[in-house]
């Protein structure tokens, strides 16, 4: 924390929350790695290490945000600086739409492409004689993500339970930050508590039930990370996006507390703006999700 102002910029003193941050991201992939392709005897150390990756980001986020929360309170930060947030916070936003981009291109180009070709399109050179027998060139679990003696068949999450019920939540959600956020531009603390509050509570909710739908998918429709190209990019996108959501919570969490202590007022709060940025940002991912890996 400190710093000092050099013309028009605030140049922060020398953290060591970067490094922080490194050590701990590497722990926590490391022991999700370890936890997922260790020999059922050995899964309780990645799950260890992955427990101490997480509690290790929850403290990084937390000593970091004071950092930060404290050289604002301070009047550290003038327009500049406030300029080259939003500037920094336009880029990562765009920087996380070209990650799922990213993983969107992979789901089309093996629904649309990969499958097809193994199923003998194109110039016939790859046919289901190089997979087995009973295999079909189509998408889903009619497709199959394997002989059924080695754990190939599974069923696909219907659209219209639990998915559904998550993008309702969190349509919700993105109204009740929005009116969070013009309480916020008329100086109604109460309302801005009631409403902001209401999306953290609705963030947990989206994550509780997509952790149920985990449970029954792995136990009940025998769709795992193993089912095929179908089950990993399943899991891959709507994993990836369950973690975002879990960051969100988290900041949606520390921009209440910050409203409850008067850390806002009308003309300065890009803190609340960045994190309804965000949120909003994960709210379209999870239409682009629902659209295009549970109906389609």
């Amino acid at each position: 924390m400190g710093g000092q102002q050099q013309g028009a910029y605030f140049v922060p003193t020398k953290s060591y929350w970067p490094i922080v941050a490194a050590v701990v991201m590497f722990v926590t992939v490391f022991g999700a790695a370890h936890w997922l392709n260790a020999p059922p005897g050995e899964a309780s150390f990645g799950k260890t290490i992955l427990t101490i990756g997480f509690v290790g980001i929850l403290l990084m986020f937390f000593g970091w945000f004071r950092s930060v929360i404290r050289e604002s309170l301070a009047g550290s930060y003038n327009s500049q600086v406030d300029r080259s947030f939003r500037m920094g916070m336009m880029w990562f936003i765009f920087s996380e739409v070209m990650f799922f981009g990213a993983f969107f291109g992979a789901l089309f180009y093996a629904r649309m492409f990969a499958v097809p070709w193994l199923g003998g399109d194109g110039h016939g050179v790859l046919t289901h004689q190089f997979l087995w027998n009973d295999y079909a060139a189509s998408w889903g679990a009619s497709g199959g993500g394997g002989p059924g003696h080695i754990g190939g068949d599974f069923q696909t999450v219907a659209p219209w339970g639990l998915p559904l019920l998550n993008t309702l939540i969190l349509l919700s959600s993105s109204v009740t930050i929005t009116i969070a956020h013009h309480a916020l531009k008329l100086g109604h603390r109460g309302r801005i508590l009631l409403f902001l509050g209401l999306t953290v509570l609705l963030g947990a909710t989206f994550l509780y039930f997509q952790a149920h739908e985990y449970m029954e998918a792995y136990k009940e429709l025998n769709l795992t990370l193993q089912s095929g190209v179908y089950g990993s990019t399943f899991f891959m996108l709507t994993g990836f996006h369950g973690m975002h959501v879990t960051l969100g919570t988290i900041m949606l969490a520390v921009i209440w507390l910050r409203v409850a202590k008067g850390h806002f007022t009308k003309e300065h709060h890009f803190g609340f703006e960045a994190v309804a940025w965000y949120w909003h940002f994960v709210d379209v991912v999870w239409l682009g999700l629902f659209m295009f890996v549970y109906i389609l």
